[in-house]
């Protein structure tokens, strides 16, 4: 009987494998007996502690990339507290943030309200400045707009009632007028007398202007070269009054003529000193005011 192969029927021996079931051992029948390949053993031997190396050089290369990757994780979680896009319930308080907290405050500023004007020509007690016919109707001439008028005499009457006729006498002392300014004008025939009366309050001076009429008006002024007019022609009388001053004008022909509704020339002297009064007056605030503010 020949003796029995452990190689596959009809093949070469399969190589002997420890890790695999029913492997088989790589013995020769050489004759000998059955005596093992002790070369293939070793070779064999030899061949499982290279995969045994291999294993364990893959296996740490498999930890270190795992730990590597695990860092990297953190690396861009931690990054995520710090998106653009976070949700604004997990963003820090204003007070935290850099820049943030509440605004400065400054105190308030302590300048005084600028002063009105019409305060200081609203009532005797502020209004103190010098006055005058020839402080509030200056120089000797007067221009608005492009007409020039030639300014004649000037008064101060201490007895309003000397210096107006009509009913006009009897409204200035009801009301307390303390004293009537004067000034005349005069341009190409037509001449008007502007009368500024004072009183103490403003309240005075409005009512002094409710209580006159057409038939009350001051006395026109002649001198300096003013001949004298409406003594018993037509004039043309405005009324008005701006803090605790009433103010009248009194204009028409230094001929005698009477005046009518055509005679715009009448009309506008009467218009401009009216309107140069009222400014006068208004000036005489601005100035007093300027003045207690720069004190």
């Amino acid at each position: 009987m020949r003796p029995m192969s452990f190689g596959q029927q009809g093949g070469p021996p399969s190589q002997w494998d420890p890790w695999k079931p029913h492997s088989q051992q790589p013995w020769t029948d050489d004759g000998n007996g059955g005596t093992p390949d002790w070369a293939a053993l070793a070779e064999a031997s030899e061949s499982r502690n290279r995969k045994k190396r291999l294993l364990l050089i893959g296996g740490g290369a498999f930890a270190t990339l795992a730990i590597g990757t695990a860092v990297a994780m953190a690396v861009v979680s931690a990054g995520d507290d710090k998106r653009a896009d976070k949700p604004t319930s997990e963003l820090p308080a204003s007070a935290s943030l850099p820049g943030g907290g509440t605004a400065p405050s400054f105190a308030p500023t302590s300048a005084a309200p600028p002063l009105d004007p019409k305060e200081f020509i609203a009532s005797k007690a502020k209004d103190t400045a010098p006055l005058s016919a020839e402080l509030l109707f200056p120089g000797t001439q007067l221009t608005m707009g492009s007409t020039v008028y030639k300014k004649g005499a000037t008064a101060d009457a201490k007895d309003c009632s000397a210096a107006s006729q009509g009913t006009l006498p009897t409204a200035l002392r009801a009301n307390g007028c303390t004293s009537l300014m004067r000034a005349t004008y005069v341009k190409d025939g037509a001449a008007v007398t502007v009368g500024v009366a004072v009183f103490d309050t403003e309240a005075q001076a409005a009512k002094a202007k409710a209580q006159s009429d057409k038939k009350g008006f001051v006395k026109p002024l002649a001198g300096s070269g003013v001949k004298d007019f409406c003594v018993s022609a037509l004039c043309r009388t405005t009324i008005n009054s701006v803090g605790r001053y009433a103010y009248f004008t009194i204009a028409g022909f230094t001929d005698g003529k009477d005046v009518t509704t055509k005679d715009t020339q009448v009309f506008s002297i009467g218009d401009d000193l009216a309107e140069f009064t009222f400014r006068q007056i208004n000036r005489r605030g601005e100035a007093q005011a300027s003045a207690a503010a720069n004190r």
